[in-house]
């Protein structure tokens, strides 16, 4: 082997300088390495998100629940970007061109935000000849998106006082209405306050600690009294919702733990949902949920939730439920509808787990099902049934033989027999959709409500009383019922405390959020116009 010395300097300055340069493509190769490792390590976890989505992933625990998956690319990324700053540091413009991904930020900037305009102050004289008569020829704009710190004010509300000249009497305009009444907050704040502590989970004293910080001293007794007048006020609303979820002939219900202060410890309570979503089979009503609190699982607080309720409910297989299912309930039996996601999470954990064959072969056949329904979603009831009766029934009579045959290769007592036979008991609940255009496959609908009580609890640990608890699921309607008719629960909640003091009681409809969605729309075009 020949090495070639012609192109090496002869001089220490030549040399040194020819080390930096390598130590500094050294560098840059480095940086790339891992940057290109990180967006391998990324694009992995975005897959990994993508196939839980396909396949329930918000009812499947474990390391992969999507949560989970979105904290590891939010990591991943912000590594990868901070490695990109160091090889841009290092060789300024060296990896310029060889960027491994496109750059981060919003595609296209939004046309509703005022701009600011900052004109840098011109040249006097030529860079290049030093000369001064210089002509405009034009300007380069580069845009950024910038946020001040949240603004605060004080609205004054002015009435001016007149006196008659005829009978010396005094007049002025009626003082205007206010949210809570004689109370200092705004529609505006108050919506900030319940949108922080029930839709982004701070705490009311977490809350008051970021306002001191702002230069707003406002208590957490202060902050309380207004989430309590609140919810008063808010009420109408929230009867209304739950009066809409129950008019509909097929329900979703789920529920989840909270954990509720008492004497020296906390005991488990319980947060109910029951959610109306007709989009799955073309129906023209739009969605809505409301929560309901109770002290414990038993079966008579969804017993008396539902009271005077009969039709079709899905949901998972809580025993206490057969009271809602016994013939003799007035005023009728609710038809059971049994999930399949439940049945194939039973049957996915024990294949992840354990690569047991028979549970491989089970989460295959039912995922087989779900791919039929993704072909049928939104469609009419009798499309949906037509296509479940050609495509869907063979399948699932296939099933059950075959887990019939399984059942009886192992023990009952086992996981995979226990898994069998949460199936094949409930049988008739699990089919119960092939004959019913309406009925989705699984409850994954309520498990999504109840998302956000669950993501909660992390952040406020448990609630501070029963009475609180309530409070919180009246509020969880409310904002569970915007997000499921993509509105967002801050600016409607504003508007809602703004125009309910004087609004009629008889058309207080006209503040649902639905409704109130469809009213915002011609004002939205029009500002586009």
């Amino acid at each position: 082997m020949t090495t070639c010395f012609e192109n090496l300097p002869g001089d220490l300055a030549g040399a040194h300088a020819m080390i930096l340069a390598q130590r500094e493509m050294l560098i840059v190769a480095t940086s790339e390495a891992k940057i290109r490792a990180l967006e391998i390590e990324r694009l992995k976890l975005m897959l990994a998100k993508a196939r839980r989505e396909m396949f329930g992933q918000s009812s499947e625990r474990g390391k992969l629940l999507v949560e989970q998956l979105e904290l590891a690319i939010e990591d991943l990324e912000e590594t990868q970007a901070e490695e990109e700053a160091k090889a841009e540091n290092a060789a300024p413009g060296a990896s310029k061109d060889r960027r491994s991904r496109a750059p981060r930020g919003p595609r296209k900037l939004p046309d509703n935000l005022p701009v600011e305009r900052v004109v840098e102050p011109a040249p006097c004289a030529c860079a290049k000849c030093g000369g001064v008569r210089l002509r405009k020829l034009g300007e380069e704009v580069s845009k950024t998106l910038e946020c001040d710190p949240r603004r605060w004010k004080i609205v004054e509300h002015v009435r001016e006082k007149f006196t008659c000249r005829d009978c010396e009497s005094i007049t002025e305009a009626p003082a205007p209405s206010r949210p809570i009444p004689r109370g200092l907050a705004g529609p505006s704040l108050l919506a900030m306050v319940l949108s922080a502590k029930f839709l982004l989970h701070l705490p009311l004293n977490r809350q008051s600690a970021a306002y001191a910080r702002e230069g707003v001293e406002i208590d957490v007794s202060t902050l309380a009294d207004w989430v309590g007048a609140c919810v008063v006020a808010l009420d109408p609303i929230v009867q209304l919702i739950r009066a809409h979820v129950l008019a509909a002939e097929r329900i979703h219900a789920d529920d989840t733990t909270v954990p509720v202060l008492a004497k020296q410890k906390t005991r488990t309570g319980r947060i109910w949902v029951y959610l109306r979503d007709d989009r799955p089979f073309g129906g023209k009503e739009p969605p809505a949920a409301f929560f309901e609190y109770s002290r414990s699982r038993h079966g008579e607080y969804p017993s008396e939730h539902l009271r005077g309720w009969a039709g079709v409910m899905q949901a998972d297989a809580f025993a206490d439920f057969n009271e809602l299912y016994d013939g003799a309930r007035k005023p009728g039996p609710i038809v059971e509808a049994s999930c399949w996601a439940h049945s194939r999470r039973k049957f996915f954990d024990l294949a992840k787990l354990t690569k047991a064959p028979i549970a491989l072969e089970a989460v295959r056949r039912i995922d087989e099902l779900f791919d039929i329904e993704r072909e049928i979603n939104g469609k009419p009831p009798d499309e949906r049934k037509a296509a479940r009766q050609e495509k869907s029934k063979p399948l699932v009579e296939a099933l059950e033989v075959w887990l019939r045959e399984q059942r009886a290769r192992v023990s009952g007592k086992s996981d995979i027999g226990k898994a069998i036979n949460y199936s094949l008991n409930r049988w008739a609940s699990f089919v119960r959709f092939l004959d019913d255009g309406r009925i989705c496959l699984s409850n994954n609908a309520a498990e999504r409500g109840l998302r956000g009580v669950a993501v909660g609890r992390r952040n406020w640990t448990f609630a501070g009383s029963d009475a609180g608890a309530r409070r919180a699921a009246h509020v969880f309607t409310l904002v569970e019922t915007c997000k499921l008719n993509d509105v967002d629960p801050q600016a409607w909640l504003a508007h809602v405390l703004a125009k309910l003091p004087d609004h009629p009681a008889k058309q207080i409809a006209e503040l649902l959020p639905w409704n109130w969605k469809a009213s915002q729309k011609p004002a939205i075009k029009a500002a586009a116009a």
